[in-house]
């Protein structure tokens, strides 16, 4: 294993603890190195890189169990009533015990696919919406730290123009973070010459780009087939639809970023 592999496991699962030198090389235990073989046996099973750490972390065993379901609806409540500072003990309680997956596909997209559909039917207020989307974003921004670091391939995540949705989005890099990805990320309501620049000047193993609705995917599609000339181009989010040339990932956002992690 490479070093710069052993610090990705490190500062992103914590799954070495290793003790530090005088001089501030990194000290690994037996425990350690039996973590590591522990981590790859799981990966070479074909299990992703964030549920082999929490199966090879030291603190796995004597968890307490989590109940995702409770921990779900917990959440909804305490966004509902505007309680931030209870959101965040909720959401640390889930990453504390549950992998990035977990976190995602289970307690922060339900959530907010259910969000929407109250919105939708008046039993939730613009400013519930806006709120949690506020909570959330900086909660999942702040696990992105660092996401571009490490030698996996890379992926240039953003959102079409006019598009502000970027939940999803932000949500589906995590995901391929989490399978050994590295994520350049430009935002909500990016120009397509701006991608174009970035892909120019990193050359990604994927462009994925998000819209909630068909009409910003039609006023984009020549220059999204010019892209995908040069680079593997998908659409997420509701609004995408097949075109040539173009990848469709119409499923949930870990799904899909197991799959493009498998396909390369």
């Amino acid at each position: 294993m490479s070093p710069e592999l052993l610090r990705a496991w490190e500062r992103r699962y914590g799954v070495l603890q290793p003790e530090r030198s005088p001089g501030g090389l990194r000290l690994y235990s037996d425990a350690d190195l039996e973590r590591v073989r522990t981590m790859q046996r799981h990966m070479a099973e074909g299990m992703a890189a964030a549920q082999a750490a929490a199966l090879a972390s030291p603190s796995f065993a004597t968890a307490p169990a989590l109940s995702i379901e409770q921990s779900r609806r917990e959440l909804a409540a305490t966004l509902d009533d505007f309680d931030e500072p209870r959101a965040h003990a909720i959401l640390d309680r889930v990453i504390a015990a549950a992998t990035i997956d977990t976190l995602l596909g289970e307690v922060v997209l339900p959530y907010l696919h259910d969000l929407g559909e109250r919105w939708e039917r008046g039993a939730a207020s613009v400013a519930q919406e806006h709120f949690a989307s506020g909570v959330l974003r900086g909660r999942l921004l702040g696990l992105a730290r660092g996401w571009g670091l490490g030698v996996g391939p890379m992926a240039v995540i953003a959102c079409l123009p006019g598009e502000q949705h970027d939940l999803g989005p932000i949500a589906f890099a995590l995901a391929l973070r989490a399978r050994g990805w590295r994520i350049a990320y430009l935002g909500a309501d990016t120009p397509l010459a701006t991608v174009a620049e970035a892909s120019r000047r990193i050359d990604p193993a994927l462009v994925c780009l998000s819209a909630a609705t068909p009409d910003r995917v039609d006023a984009a599609l020549p220059r999204l087939t010019e892209l995908s000339v040069r680079h593997r181009v998908a659409l997420g989010g509701a609004g995408a639809r097949d075109a040539d040339g173009i990848t469709v990932l119409p499923g949930p956002a870990v799904d899909e970023a197991e799959r493009i992690a498998a396909s390369l």
